[in-house]
Parts: C-alpha cells; sequence; structure tokens
C-alpha cells in the first residue's frame, strides 16, 4: 500500500508540473489571468487622484455647437479659459492631423502660441486601408505644431477586443514618442513597454467640466488650476468608445485618464511566471507529503489564500501584477488528484477492512498469497461468540473481538490480526519464538477476561496452527481453522494441524538437514530461568532447542523434536545441546557459582546405550562441579523401558548430575517410579499450577506434592507461573523453584548473563 501511495505522489506531481508549463507555453494560463483580473481589480476601489480633469465633448456640448466636425475657434477658445485658470497641462485626445477651416485652424495655432509648453496634441497610427497591413502615422497638421508637444494616442486593445494595457511610449513618423498618459504622469519608458491599467480606479471618481461650460467661462477656475486637463469626446454619437474588464465600454479620453491616473501612482510592472510555477510546485509537493487528506486540502487552501493575499499587496502596494491562474489551477488540480487518490485507497481499503471491527478481513489475508517463504499461521477460534453477541450485542461483540486482536497483536510479530470470519482471528505468531512460547504467552494474555462497554467478559478461545508457503496461504487458514476446532473438542488451547508435521516430515525432509544445522549453528541453545523463592534469585535454568533455518526461517521445537525422535535423530541433537550447556555452564561457573542447568532427555534416550555412554563421557570430561548439571525425565521415558531406564538413570545419578521428573502429574504409576528413581527434583506440570491460586482442587493437587516432594527430600519446580498471584501462591504453599513467563521467556546466553548481572547490582 505505501508503496502505491508513494507511486501515486510522483504521478500526481509530475502531471501538475506538465499542467503548470502547459499553461506557462500556452495562451491558456494568460486567458485564465485576464478572466481573473477584473475581481482582482474589484477588491479594492480606488479614489482618482484628483490631479487630472476631463473636458468632456458631450451630449450637452455636442448639442449646443451642432454641426460637426466642430470649428477649432471652440478648442482656442477652451485653451485660453485653461490658460487663464492655471491648467498645468492641457492635453487633446482629439484627432487634429486633417485641416478644418482656416479661420479655425489660425485661432487654435494662435491659443498655442499663447500657451506655450501647455499644449498636448495626439499622434497616432492608423491602417492605410482595411484590407492593407501597412499603418501611416496621423501627426497635428503643420500650423497647430509649432508651440505643442506631441504625444501617442494609441490604445491596443486584447484579442478580446477589452483594453488592459497601454504603452509607455510609441514610434510615430520615425519619433519615438511618449505616450499621453506617460507625458501627463512624467513617466519615462521604452518603446512599445506595455503596462496594466489600474482598473481599481473608479472613473466615476475622476473630475468632469463640459466642453461648453469651459468655452463659455462657466466653470470654477480652482477645478483646474494646478492641473492636468485631458480634452476628449465622450458623447456617444461621437464614437472613440473602447471595452473594459471592469468598467464595461467606456469612451477613450476615460480610458486614457486611467492610464495616465496609473502612472502617477509609479509604473506597474509583471512579474515572473517561472516564479509563480516554482512556488505553486512547493505548495503542490507540501500537500502531497501530507498524509491525511482533509489537512492536505486545508493547507491547500491556506497556501492557495495566502498567494492571493501576496499576489494582491505586490499589485496594490509594489505595483508588481503577478500571474495568479496557472499557481491556483495547479494547487486545484493537486487537491482534486489527491482526492481521487483518497477515493481510489478508501475503496481499496474498504474492501480489505471488517467494517464491523475495522479489522484487515479475509481478503487481505488473502492478498499477502503472493509473498515469498514460509509462515506458520495461527487461527484463534471463539467458541462462545454466540453467547457474547446474545449477551452484548453486535456492536459489544465486535469491541470484544478488538479488544483480543490488540492482546494477540503483542504476540503477532509485528503483522496485522485478520478478521477471517465471524468468529475467528487469523494472524502470525511471533517472530523468532518457539510455537509452544509464543501460544504459553498467548494464553497468560487471554486469562483476563475482556472489559467491553464496563462489564468483564469470558472468552473462550482455542488456537490452531498450520505452517507452509505464503502461497497457500487459503489452505493454511483452512488448516489451521480445523485444527482450532480439533483443540476445542479436545478440551485445548491448542493444536498444530496434521498435516503440518505430514509435511514437514515427507516433504520439507527437515531431517536431512539437522547434520548440517547442527555443524553450521543454525541449532541454538536458550535457557529459560528457575526462580528461587528462598533466595529471591535465579538459581537455576533450563535449556531449550531452537533451530533458525537460513531458508524457512524460525522452526519450532514442538515440529522438528517430534520428527527427529520418529526418525531417530534426537540423540545427536541433544548430545549437541548438552555439549553447549556443558560449555556455557563453564563460562558461567565464575561469576556465578552455583547456578545450574537442566536439559531435557527424550524419552527413548534411556535406553540408548551409546547415547548414554557418550552423555557420560561429556559430562566427565567437562569436570563441572557436582549438581551443576541436571537431566530432566518425563514419567513416561522412565517407563517406556523400566529396566534400562531407572539403570541408566542411576548411572547418572553417580556422576553427581542431578534428575528432576518434568511434567509431574501427567503420567501414570506416579508413586511407583518416586519410589525407584534417583530423582532431586519434581517438576509440577504448567496444567496444575496455572490456576492454583484461584481454583480450590488445582491448589490442594499442588499443596499435596509439594509437601510429598519435600517428605521425599526433593527439590520441587512449578512451572507456567504467569502472574504474581499464582507466585505468591506458590510461596506461601514453599514450592522451592518456579519456572515460567513471569520469571522470563527464554532467551539466548547473552541475555542469561545480562540478567544475572543486573539481579547482582540490584542485590549489592
Amino acid at each position: 500500500m505505501q508503496r502505491s501511495v508513494r507511486a501515486s505522489t510522483w504521478i500526481i506531481a509530475a502531471l501538475v508540473l506538465a499542467l503548470g508549463v502547459a499553461m506557462m507555453a500556452s495562451a491558456t494560463g494568460d486567458a485564465l489571468d485576464r478572466a481573473l483580473m477584473p475581481w482582482r481589480f474589484a477588491v479594492i476601489d480606488r479614489l482618482a487622484s484628483g490631479r487630472i480633469v476631463v473636458v468632456e465633448m458631450d451630449a450637452e456640448s455636442a448639442a449646443a455647437i451642432q454641426r460637426w466636425p466642430w470649428s477649432r475657434t471652440h478648442y482656442a477658445a477652451v485653451v485660453d479659459r485653461l490658460r487663464r485658470a492655471g491648467a498645468a497641462s492641457i492635453v487633446f485626445d482629439v484627432d487634429v492631423s486633417s485641416p478644418s477651416d482656416a479661420e479655425g485652424d489660425q485661432a487654435f495655432a494662435a491659443a498655442i502660441s499663447r500657451a506655450p509648453g501647455l499644449v498636448v496634441l495626439p499622434t497616432f497610427a492608423q491602417a492605410a486601408a482595411s484590407d492593407d497591413r501597412r499603418t501611416i502615422d496621423a501627426l497635428p497638421i503643420p500650423i497647430l505644431r509649432g508651440h505643442a508637444a506631441l504625444a501617442s494616442v494609441s490604445i491596443r486593445p486584447s484579442r478580446d477586443g477589452q483594453v488592459r494595457e497601454m504603452p509607455l511610449a510609441t514610434v510615430t513618423a520615425g519619433q519615438p514618442r511618449p505616450s499621453l498618459s506617460a507625458f501627463i504622469a512624467a513617466r519615462s519608458g521604452m518603446v512599445d513597454q506595455q503596462f496594466p491599467i489600474d482598473m481599481s480606479i473608479d472613473p466615476a471618481t475622476i473630475p468632469r467640466l463640459s466642453f461648453v461650460a469651459v468655452r463659455d467661462g462657466r466653470f470654477d477656475p480652482a477645478a483646474v488650476r494646478g492641473r492636468n486637463v485631458l480634452i476628449g469626446a465622450t458623447a456617444i454619437e461621437m464614437g472613440d468608445r473602447y471595452g473594459t474588464a471592469r468598467w464595461g465600454v467606456i469612451p477613450g479620453v476615460v480610458v486614457q485618464a486611467l492610464a495616465a491616473e496609473t502612472l502617477l501612482r509609479g509604473v506597474p510592472v509583471y512579474g515572473s511566471h517561472a516564479a509563480m510555477l516554482l512556488l505553486a510546485v512547493l505548495v503542490a509537493a507540501v500537500m502531497l507529503r501530507i498524509r491525511s487528506y482533509a489537512a492536505s486540502v486545508a493547507f491547500g487552501l491556506a497556501a492557495a489564500a495566502a498567494i492571493v493575499a501576496a499576489v494582491l499587496l505586490a499589485q496594490y502596494q509594489a505595483l508588481l501584477v503577478l500571474p495568479l491562474a496557472t499557481a491556483l489551477a495547479m494547487i486545484m488540480a493537486t487537491g482534486t488528484s489527491a482526492g481521487v487518490r483518497e477515493v481510489v485507497r478508501r475503496f481499496r481499503t474498504q474492501r480489505l477492512v471488517d467494517e464491523v471491527t475495522g479489522l484487515p478481513n479475509a481478503r487481505a489475508l488473502l492478498r499477502q498469497d503472493a509473498r515469498d517463504g514460509t509462515v506458520t499461521l495461527a487461527v484463534a477460534q471463539i467458541g462462545n461468540f454466540d453467547t457474547l453477541r446474545a449477551v452484548l450485542g453486535v456492536q459489544g461483540s465486535a469491541d470484544a473481538i478488538v479488544r483480543l486482536g490488540e492482546r494477540i497483536a503483542l504476540t503477532a510479530a509485528g503483522q496485522a490480526v485478520y478478521r477471517t470470519a465471524e468468529h475467528q482471528l487469523a494472524f502470525v505468531p511471533g517472530d523468532g519464538q518457539a510455537i509452544d512460547d509464543a501460544m504459553y504467552a498467548l494464553r497468560a494474555l487471554l486469562l483476563q477476561p475482556v472489559e467491553v462497554g464496563g462489564r468483564r467478559v469470558d472468552v473462550a478461545l482455542t488456537i490452531g496452527l498450520a505452517t507452509g508457503p505464503w502461497r497457500g496461504v487459503e489452505r493454511l487458514v483452512a488448516e489451521a481453522t480445523l485444527a482450532a476446532e480439533e483443540a476445542r473438542t479436545g478440551d485445548g488451547f491448542w493444536r498444530v494441524a496434521a498435516a503440518d508435521l505430514a509435511d514437514l516430515d515427507r516433504s520439507i525432509s527437515l531431517m536431512g538437514e539437522l547434520d548440517e544445522a547442527i555443524a553450521s549453528g543454525q541449532i541454538q541453545v536458550f535457557y529459560q530461568p528457575k526462580f528461587d523463592c528462598r533466595t529471591q534469585r535465579i538459581g537455576s535454568v533450563e535449556a531449550l532447542v531452537r533451530w533458525r533455518h537460513p531458508v524457512r526461517g524460525f522452526i519450532g521445537p514442538d515440529l522438528f523434536i517430534p520428527i527427529a525422535e520418529k526418525a531417530n535423530r534426537i540423540a545427536p541433537l541433544t548430545l549437541h545441546v548438552l555439549a553447549q550447556v556443558l560449555s556455557d555452564l563453564g563460562s558461567w561457573q565464575a561469576a556465578h557459582p552455583g547456578l545450574t542447568a537442566a536439559v531435557n532427555i527424550s524419552a527413548k534416550l534411556l535406553a540408548d546405550g551409546p547415547f548414554n555412554a557418550m552423555a557420560e563421557r561429556l559430562v566427565t570430561e567437562a569436570q563441572i562441579p557436582p549438581g551443576s548439571i541436571m537431566f530432566e525425565v518425563t514419567e513416561s521415558a522412565a517407563m517406556s523401558d523400566a529396566d534400562t531406564s531407572i539403570a541408566a538413570l542411576h548411572r547418572y545419578r553417580a556422576l553427581g548430575i542431578g534428575i528432576s521428573m518434568d511434567d509431574y502429574g501427567t503420567g501414570q504409576s506416579t508413586l511407583t517410579y518416586l519410589r525407584q528413581l534417583p530423582l532431586s527434583e519434581l517438576k509440577i506440570d504448567r496444567s496444575f499450577v496455572q490456576h492454583a491460586h484461584r481454583d480450590h482442587d488445582d491448589a490442594v493437587l499442588v499443596r499435596s506434592t509439594i509437601e510429598l516432594g519435600h517428605q521425599l527430600g526433593l527439590k520441587v519446580v512449578a512451572e507456567g507461573v504467569e502472574d504474581e498471584a499464582c507466585l505468591a501462591f506458590l510461596r506461601e504453599a514453599g514450592c522451592d523453584l518456579v519456572q515460567g513467563y513471569l520469571i522470563s521467556r527464554p532467551v539466548p546466553l547473552t541475555d542469561l548473563l545480562a540478567l544475572l548481572a543486573e539481579e547482582r547490582r540490584r542485590a549489592a
């Protein structure tokens, strides 16, 4: 799942970057930016500065003068009125490139000469003909040029017919000339350098006077004193109108006034598309790294809002017009793509999750079928599930399963716990841990009732195990389920699928690899401490064998030891373990004198002459202190060949080897062999010990066994101690040694030595 998420992240990132580059390379980004401009200008409404006054050739003036074109005597009168009123400049946005009546032209020229340097006349370029791509430069007639300045009034609408930009300068008649707006604002710039018009300025706030009112002197001179006066047509019948993105169709003279107002604040410039693209890429990258889709969207919205705010601030304060559409489109595309990915992920997750408990379901487990290697799969079956559901309801029983899953997960080797059926959970027992160790640890965890909705309920669990390749996981589930059912009907806690042992014996041929495993160090010895209740210290250890196969991984002793016995390969395995234990005993004797070790002897070996001879030789050559080593045998071992077995045990006892009867109470003819065998220790089976502190019958049996052992001069060991209450009971009952997960699980030698060192530090 993580791999697919990473792959989709790279794909989305590549697509978003491609989108941004495509928008930059094409006209799409610019088109979207143009569409956004009216909104950007609408955020803040600006008032005109008041430094520019428009003298309108309006409908009132057209009605008063009547004939068109007007005689330029009217222009002369207006120039004289404005000059006397103290106008800073008098700028005409009126075509004077062709002669009018002679009297008017003379009068206008004379008025211009009386206002030297104040009057600005327009120049512009126009097409030679409708089907001709050449342009003709239009200049004022010669009689008017003597005392007037010339400025360009060229307006270049965008492809959609709307005016958004104005030039700072153009070339007419071979001469670079400032645009009308640049002249009024006294701004310089390169020829054909465009600047965006600030459409946030409200045209209605630009002061206006009617042309005929100025001509006739019907205006307050203070309204134009020290101001730049712009004269142009606003009457609809005179044409000269342009579309704008925000203000609709307005007269050309008003467009010129807005452009001049823009330049009075400074010269706006366009920002870099590449910088905005990089910023959007960074935002998209962060969004894709955030695992929570809601958090990713929230970040994207916050980043988009911050970018918009920064762009508007740059536009209004720094006069920097940055492109916005591409960055927003990239952020939106990232959010949308991540949303699609989230929907797909949730759909996949829902297919792989049990909707009642939220645990992975059987479909999720079957997806593991593609994995390599061998696995031991456990299926935990709830025997009283129908009762739980009747008492707790659907949700309550689901909560109970979740609580069970949490406990099982503690021993599940970091793997998931799957709900494979309504009353079943599947998992992989602890990695590197014997199956019996894992099951005893799990049983200890599951002894306590489960709390659901404030109620404590007991859950009846049995567990089945099956081993095989991951690619046959469906078969493993079936075999483990059958084993769990067999455990339930057999009144046990767990059982290994019979087919599993047969597979190992028949097809894996483990015994053919045993010699190599011993030689290469795959067979390891772990030690489980026995705690001395009198000294409150570890007094002894039991050696347990572990097999770490280089291909199959951990193979539990519960699987390979029965096969070794069946294949008559148990003798070399036991001798290897004995030799390792004797070596370890010699290494710890100096630092931990008195610490003894026990080795399990299989039922068949006491009657095996060559084995007994080699075992006696190993113990003799080790030169260990008497009583340092103990052999643990079961009642069945003594009964399989009574005379030979008893004789062998007496020889061992004569060598100073202690003899412990393991699993006491589970065999037959126990009292007979207690009298005949040279025992030094009794080990009470865990089936009696685990519940003795709360079960009266078990308590009676344990107390009587301890008393019997002491009467016979034997030490008594209780195995399977898993909680403090049980330990307290055994201490009170006078038990000598206790063993179980409460004390320690089986550990390698290095960990055992660390436990002993820590124990000595605490005692010091």
